[in-house]
């Protein structure tokens, strides 16, 4: 029987996938979420910054609204990679995706942490700050229930 550890770090990468099948399915989810969301931030006029996540950029210097969107562009870019490497573990390296739930758990976790830290003057609730209220447990429940043998 494998271990706990070989399930999140295997020693050999492959597409053998032992986990739940509803946690496989979440990751397809969150991988074409990923993407999506990275394609938003990347090619949206503003960024997705004052659409999506209503920051009042209308009230910036231009120059100011000009940093936001260019910061939320990168950040776009940085999903986009994230979301790449998800889909290459969806396609070749399934064994991969327990450790990719940890992934997932940590950048959601870290979204509160900074948001808490570093809160934004928005005017309105983005979806962003709803959601990862829900991918936090999520993502720690399907990590579990990605190292849990199938029967």
């Amino acid at each position: 029987m494998m271990n706990r550890i070989d399930k999140v770090f295997p020693k050999e990468f492959g597409n053998d996938y032992k986990g739940h099948k509803i946690a496989l399915y979440f990751f397809y989810f969150f991988t074409i979420l990923t993407v999506v969301r990275s394609l938003i931030h990347m090619f949206s006029a503003d960024g997705g910054a004052q659409s999506i996540a209503t920051i009042p950029l209308d009230t910036y210097t231009d120059g100011g609204a000009s940093t936001v969107i260019l910061i939320f562009s990168l950040w776009g870019l940085s999903q986009l990679i994230m979301g790449l490497l998800y889909v290459i573990v969806c396609w070749r390296y399934k064994s991969l995706i327990p450790l990719m739930y940890l992934f997932l758990f940590i950048e959601y976790l870290m979204r509160l942490v900074l948001m808490t830290l570093k809160p934004i003057e928005t005017t309105g609730t983005a979806p962003g700050g709803v959601i990862n209220y829900i991918f936090v447990p999520l993502a720690i429940l399907l990590f579990f229930l990605s190292i849990k043998s199938r029967k």
